[in-house]
């Protein structure tokens, strides 16, 4: 364990111990009281059959070490297929990622495209049904560090999950590959306890995606909505903007056995999420964001989960867990062309849902195939820098198709002899005129410079500073404009460097023009601005 990682795990230990109290004493003491039934575990560990040939049914191979298996695409792999009663205690998984690996050369599915299903006492619908990813609050297909109670991703790899699970007569944990490439080298190991009965009263536990790309307009976004006697227990929440700014405003309306109006009502997103005037990447026991990547853009992605393990929802009847979706748009999606902070958006939700309940669910969403999943390109123009490494495109120095991990096709690395005259030019055409975000992805890195970005001449906000310690990536917005159709010429031009920095590299890797939502359209508040004099970007 690195020294980071070692520092988060036992700073979120330390919460646990200040904030569990006599719950985390009494949870101690547990252990030590008599625990009934019988220990057992499913693992991918290699097996051979009498005749010593692999057979998933015989006994540990001592002389073989291929512990997983690979999924191939549309196929599914059963995890856990035992007979109850008993309870699943943790499930631990890990598996290559989607990147370009020896052991898988073009690469493997990633999260987003695994389906976990797991189904109780021979029902034909599954009580859990989630994108693999995302029930381990790793949404967008990305890996990010989780360290929780319930759900703890080490090093965004490892995917453990330590809610408890019962079933009375049978248990069956599957993943099906929903990708176009293979799920490589699964590991997995699930620890259950067999019991010679259940209490007439356990609650069964469920978990089930949704999404709405984008939410709907008038209506609150549904996380949950079921019959029955039970207890709700977390949420993942994972959110696209397709707007500027912040669209957290909306608060939680929780409805409690059939109420037509919702009694627990929240103060905004981030709040019940437990964080305050927005949100940032962070982790906790009880709540956490992994994976945030940038405030206020057009393309931003937030996921967050919310653990309810000392303050479950409980409901006897019923209960319909809602997020209102309204936040700060800019003054063009606004009809009376004004910002603030009481607009309804229309940003891409998806969501896990977490409950315990007995009888049968009514909640009748399903989750849809791994195609539906991906989120929808806001790209209208994406052009390759990579393509444009010609002497014409860039001043004195050398320019390179360069392979990063941090893209799948590389960028354009750009080696300037000295900072002055050191530029780099990408032309493109635009067919259509429409409301456009103009933005760069442009890498960072220890030896990067400072380069003003124009736009067939116009100076477009300030330098952009791509120092980093440690090489990433980063989206720079920098017009919001209705452009007239014909061919334009971004350039950047170094303009120094950052104190910190060694050099005075560039690493370009596309220019992008990005859809605004429908309404800019409608309102049509800046189609006849000149961007050339006054350039605008909003957020």
């Amino acid at each position: 364990m690195s020294g980071v990682h070692h520092s988060r795990f036992w700073t979120a230990l330390v919460v646990v111990l200040l904030c569990g109290g006599v719950g985390w004493a009494d949870f101690l003491a547990h252990l030590a009281k008599p625990q009934e039934g019988r220990s057992m575990r499913a693992t991918s560990t290699a097996r051979i059959g009498p005749d010593g040939k692999p057979d998933p049914n015989g006994v540990p191979d001592p002389n073989s070490n291929r512990d997983n298996s690979n999924v191939a695409p549309g196929q599914r792999k059963v995890l856990l297929d035992v007979k109850g009663p008993g309870v699943i205690t943790h499930i631990w998984l890990t598996f290559l990622g989607p990147e370009p690996h020896p052991w898988a050369k073009s690469g493997s599915a990633n999260h987003q495209e695994m389906l976990l299903r797991m189904y109780w006492d021979g029902n034909p619908r599954p009580a859990v049904e989630a994108p693999v990813g995302d029930f381990f609050a790793n949404s967008f297909g990305r890996r990010s560090e989780v360290v929780s109670l319930p759900v703890i991703v080490e090093d965004a790899d490892s995917y453990n999950c330590f809610w408890h699970m019962p079933f009375r007569r049978s248990a069956r944990i599957e993943i099906v590959n929903e990708s176009e490439k293979p799920i490589s080298l699964l590991y997995y190991n699930i620890d259950w306890i067999r019991k010679d009965s259940l209490p007439e009263d356990t609650p069964y536990f469920y978990a089930q995606y949704r999404q709405e790309y984008p939410v709907q307009q008038g209506k609150d976004y549904v996380v949950l909505e079921t019959e029955g006697k039970g207890h709700y227990v977390g949420t993942v929440l994972s959110v696209r903007t397709r707007s500027p700014s912040w669209f957290g405003e909306g608060d939680e309306k929780i409805y409690i056995d059939g109420e037509e109006n919702a009694s627990i009502w929240g103060t905004g997103t981030e709040d019940y999420f437990l964080s305050a005037w927005g949100l940032k990447t962070t982790g906790t026991p009880y709540f956490g964001v992994p994976y945030f990547d940038q405030w206020g853009i057009v393309g931003g992605h937030t996921s967050a989960y919310r653990w309810h393990v000392t303050d479950p929802l409980v409901f006897r009847t019923g209960i319909k867990f809602t997020f209102e979706h309204w936040g700060w748009i800019s003054p063009d999606e606004n009809p009376q062309y004004r910002s603030h902070s009481w607009n309804e958006r229309q940003d891409d939700y998806s969501s896990v849902a977490f409950w315990y309940q007995t009888g049968e669910p009514t909640f009748t969403a399903r989750a849809p195939h791994a195609r539906e999943r991906t989120l929808p390109s806001l790209e209208r123009i994406t052009v390759a820098a990579r393509d444009f490494t010609a002497a014409k495109h860039h001043g004195p120095g050398e320019a390179v198709a360069q392979n990063l991990s941090l893209y799948p096709n590389g960028h354009l690395f750009y080696k300037p002899q000295q900072p002055e005259n050191a530029w780099v030019e990408i032309p493109f055409e635009i067919e259509k005129k429409e409301p456009l975000r103009l933005l760069l992805v442009l890498t960072h890195s220890y030896d990067y410079g400072k380069y003003q970005a124009y736009l067939n001449g116009v100076k477009l906000r300030g330098p952009l500073d791509l120092y980093s310690a440690e090489v990433s990536t980063r989206e720079h917005h920098l017009l919001d404009f209705w452009p007239d159709p014909g061919r334009y010429t971004l350039r950047l031009e170094c303009v120094g460097k950052n104190a910190a920095s060694t050099g005075h590299y560039l690493g370009l890797e596309s220019v992008r023009l990005r859809e605004r939502r429908p309404r800019v359209t409608d309102y049509a508040h800046d189609k006849d601005k000149d961007w050339r004099t006054n350039p605008v970007l909003y957020n």
